[in-house]
């Protein structure tokens, strides 16, 4: 597997100076935002990706992978996302997201609308080559419920389309067992990994998540790493940090970001080698 970095983590950088970053810190791959306000912006793609490719590469960076906004081959930025980052030899690319409604009373349509859709995003994957992921995220998404991706993925051509584990979001929605079994029942057509962590609090009455720095919350890594290594898995494992760093000033806060960054990596790395070893 690759180790990789979220790029929205460091949004006030541009390409050459996130490669210079990754490269210092010992990092190899990043995931690269290509939708609405990420580092490269879709309507843009054909014309920046290749150039955000080529800085990073001359960094020795790798595009591990793409994040996108993509739920539909009628997006506009659907064909030149993949047809571009396919022929860069970016191997996968994240789906966007798609929501359930508060009238829940029609959750069966709106899961086969989703499926319409996915299977529409894996033919154009397959055509384009390059491998598509749907992620578990926590709340009122689709695929928060892990059997929802089996569902959806049943008539997908495996090779193409496939489950983008989370294990903070599945210990949200199942932090018992729950995270475990929805993994192990589709580690089979698993295509990438995000880690981050957290832990539940009470602000204002009323429990919530507040996501932290690596091994200081309740996400289960020392357990879920060799799971993931007894799978054979071997996509990326990209970094995510979605939590608040403060700095008196721009500069400072950017050298905060990294600093957290670097720390959580070498947590990540070490974990990552004593389970894939």
């Amino acid at each position: 597997p690759t180790l990789c970095v979220l790029s929205k983590t460091l949004p006030f950088i541009g390409y050459t100076d996130l490669g210079k970053a990754l490269h210092q810190i010992g990092i190899p791959g990043v995931d690269l935002t290509t939708r609405p306000r990420g580092h490269v912006l879709p309507e843009n793609v054909e014309q920046d990706l290749p150039k955000a490719h080529a800085e990073l590469d001359a960094q020795g960076v790798e595009i591990s992978m793409i994040t996108t906004g993509l739920t539909s081959i009628q997006d506009p930025a659907a064909r030149p996302t993949l047809y571009t980052a396919a022929r860069l030899g970016i191997p996968f690319f994240k789906l966007g997201y798609y929501r359930y409604p508060k009238d829940v009373s029609h959750l069966e349509d709106v899961l086969a609308k989703v499926k319409t859709e996915v299977e529409g995003l894996a033919g154009l994957a397959q055509h384009a080559g390059i491998r598509g992921g749907f992620h578990n995220h926590s709340g009122m998404y689709v695929g928060a419920a892990m059997w929802d991706h089996w569902w959806l993925m049943r008539d997908v051509d495996p090779q193409w389309m496939g489950f983008y584990f989370d294990p903070m979001h599945a210990t949200i929605e199942g932090g018992y067992g729950g995270w475990k079994i929805g993994f192990l029942r589709l580690a089979h057509n698993l295509k990438m990994v995000s880690i981050k962590d957290f832990y539940w609090e009470k602000r204002d009455g009323a429990w919530k998540r507040r996501v932290c720095p690596l091994g200081e919350g309740m996400v289960p890594l020392a357990e879920f790493f060799p799971l993931l290594a007894a799978t054979g898995f071997d996509g990326p494992i990209t970094l995510h940090m979605e939590y608040e760093i403060d700095g008196h000033t721009e500069s400072a806060r950017r050298d905060n970001v990294l600093a957290a960054i670097e720390k959580d990596y070498r947590y990540l790395a070490k974990i990552y080698a004593e389970a894939f070893a």
